[in-house]
């Protein structure tokens, strides 16, 4: 992706974050802006949100994100000025979902063995290399 993409990418998702906190409520849940991806031709952008809730609250959030696009791209366009509006087509992200059974892996792991003691042959190699 070119650096301008990058930069507008980055800018939308603040901005999306921004509108979502501050102008919009969705009950019992949080909703997230995990990444956004823009078409090279900026007509379209696929939002991916992250929802904490429960699973029919993660279809409710979506759903009404979709519901109400007219007014957060309204809102987007007013924030960022590009030459045309993108499309906004919101998908739900389920990576930190995916990911937390990982780290709980990660977590349950035994601390790693001490280190075996160098014997005294192998000290006198081993300054014998760094000599060099």
């Amino acid at each position: 992706m070119s650096l301008r993409v990058d930069k507008v990418r980055e800018l939308i998702r603040r901005e999306l974050s921004t509108i979502l906190e501050k102008d919009f409520r969705i009950e019992d849940c949080l909703v997230t802006i995990h990444d956004v991806s823009p078409t090279p031709d900026m007509r379209q952008c696929f939002v991916y949100v992250g929802v904490i809730g429960k699973p029919h609250q993660q279809d409710a959030a979506i759903e009404k994100l979709t519901k109400a696009r007219g007014f957060i791209q309204r809102d987007l366009y007013k924030r960022v000025k590009l030459r045309s509006s993108p499309q906004l087509f919101f998908r739900l992200d389920k990576s930190v979902e995916r990911g937390v059974p990982l780290l709980n892996i990660i977590d349950n792991l035994p601390p790693p063995m001490a280190d075996l003691p160098v014997e005294e042959g192998d000290k006198k190699e081993e300054k014998g290399k760094g000599a060099k």
